[in-house]
Order: C-alpha cells, then structure tokens, then sequence
C-alpha cells in the first residue's frame, strides 16, 4: 500500500507503442538474482544529444500545457510528459553539477507505478537510487546495500543511428540487474526479498511502462528540445504533436541475443553490465 496520489492522467492524443515494438527478455540466476533486457524500436526524430539534455535537466523543468484536457493553461513538472499515465515526481539531492545537473553521485528520488491505470499502485516505485553514469551515450542509476554492495541497476544506452548519411532516429536499449551476484543462503534471501517488491511480474507490467514512456520521446522531446534556450518558458501544445506512424520492432536483434546470451553465461552480471564505462552500442 501506499498513500501516494497519482495525478490526472494527461490525454495528449498520442499513439503509444506496442509491446511488440521491443525485444524484451527477464533471465533469473540460479542464486534469485535476475536481469532485464529491452531494446527498442528507433526512436524517430529524435537524436541521442537530445535524450543526453533531457536527462541532465527533467528533473527540474517544468511545462506549459495550455490545451491538455484538465491542464489548460496549467504549469507542471516534464516528468508528467514523459508518460501519460504512471508518473508522479522525480527529484534531485545531494551533490550536483555546478549548474543543478546530475553527476556521478546524484541522487535521484523516483514516484510512480507501472501501469498505473490497470493496477493502480500494485507495482509502485517509491525509491532513491544513485546516478553512476552521466553521458552523451547514456545513463546509469542503482542501489547498494552494507555488505552486499550492487543489489540494482539500470543502465540505458543510446546513440544515434544511420543509413549512409541519412539519420533513422535514436537506437534505445535498456539493460537491469535485480539482486546480489553472491551465492550463499543469506544472498539467496536477499534477492528473494528484493524480487517480492521488484521482480518478474513488477518487471512485466515495467515493459509496458517502458515502451510507452520511451517512445513518448518521440512526441514530446523535438519541441521541448527546440526551447531550450529559455527553460522558464517551456510550452507543449498538443498541435505540435509529430505523432510518427508506421509499425516498429526492436533496432538490432543481433545485439539483442548477444546481450541476454552474455548475461546468462557471465560470472558476474555487474561486471558484463559495465554501467559505469562508455556505452558499448
């Protein structure tokens, strides 16, 4: 339970990916420990220096809406852009860049639930969790515990991607390490416990918010990118909506398969994760 207040869903008129749009798998570990991979379908229109903005500066921005249905006019957080329905905060403390961004160090305090309109707060998320990684090629956030060390992980990846000189959008992929890489009953306990709060079926019902939340990128991310110049002033009207059509499916199958086989056969999941160095896309 929780005594969290959802805001009002923000019908923005966008058509939301499918499921079927990512590669999607969940591997668990003989010792209960467990990891995520998603790749996503290319996110067009976007370009990787505009998903690096975006995560040095979301925590603090804040939006016009002046014809969303129930928000006209009104000024909120951009977290609320970034999905329609299962957002509610994210804030910065502890020590930052001089000018407010994160670094290495930041924590990150993280508020909403994973799809929210069909489960309401079952799934919830109501953490801090440390920045690893900040970079023009992605983002890394985690968790440790005494003794145990890593215990969480998410690590994003993202590039720009081409044909010749003609660029296709943003290549997005998202790898996650639940849980301690030991092996003794005590660590066994400790990734069961972790799994009770986040685990196969949280991460089930986390697809979906993920497709959703990373392919509103293309919806919103161009025209607040475009005003970026004056942060005070940011306005987001439905009409300049780019709402991108044709079906998708996950970039690159190839590295797919070879980051779910690596996991899988790796000693160390952290380790073959490497979320603290320079993306491997």
């Amino acid at each position: 339970m929780t005594n969290l207040t959802m805001p009002a869903a923000r019908h923005f008129g966008w058509a939301l990916k499918p499921n079927d749009s990512v590669y999607f798998n969940i591997h668990e570990r003989p010792n209960g420990q467990f990891i995520v991979v998603l790749n996503h379908a290319l996110l067009r229109g976007v370009w990787a220096e505009m998903i690096h903005w975006w995560f040095l500066n979301f925590t603090r921005l804040s939006v016009r809406l002046p014809d969303t249905p129930g928000y006209e006019g009104h000024e909120v957080p951009a977290y609320l852009l970034w999905h329609p329905q299962d957002h509610l905060s994210a804030e910065l403390s502890g020590h930052t860049a001089r000018d407010g961004s994160p670094q290495r160090g930041t924590k990150i305090h993280i508020r909403e639930a994973m799809q929210y309109e069909e489960h309401g707060w079952a799934y919830p998320v109501d953490t801090k969790l440390q920045v690893h990684y900040v970079g023009a090629d992605g983002w890394a956030m985690g968790k440790t515990l005494p003794v145990f060390g890593l215990v969480m992980m998410l690590r994003i990846h993202y590039r720009d991607a081409y044909e010749g000189d003609v660029h296709l959008g943003t290549h997005y992929h998202y790898e996650i390490v639940i849980g301690t890489s030991a092996n003794n009953p005590l660590a066994r306990f400790v990734n069961k416990r972790l799994s009770s709060e986040f685990g196969p079926e949280f991460f089930a019902a986390w697809q979906r918010h993920n497709v959703i939340e990373v392919g509103t990128f293309e919806n919103f991310l161009p025209v607040l990118f475009a005003q970026r110049e004056d942060l005070s002033n940011l306005t987001y009207s439905r009409p300049q909506d780019p709402a991108p059509k044709g079906a998708q499916q996950g970039h690159d199958r190839v590295l797919f398969d070879a980051r779910v086989k690596g996991f899988a056969s790796a000693t160390d999941a952290y380790a073959f994760q490497a979320f603290d160095q320079p993306s491997f896309l």
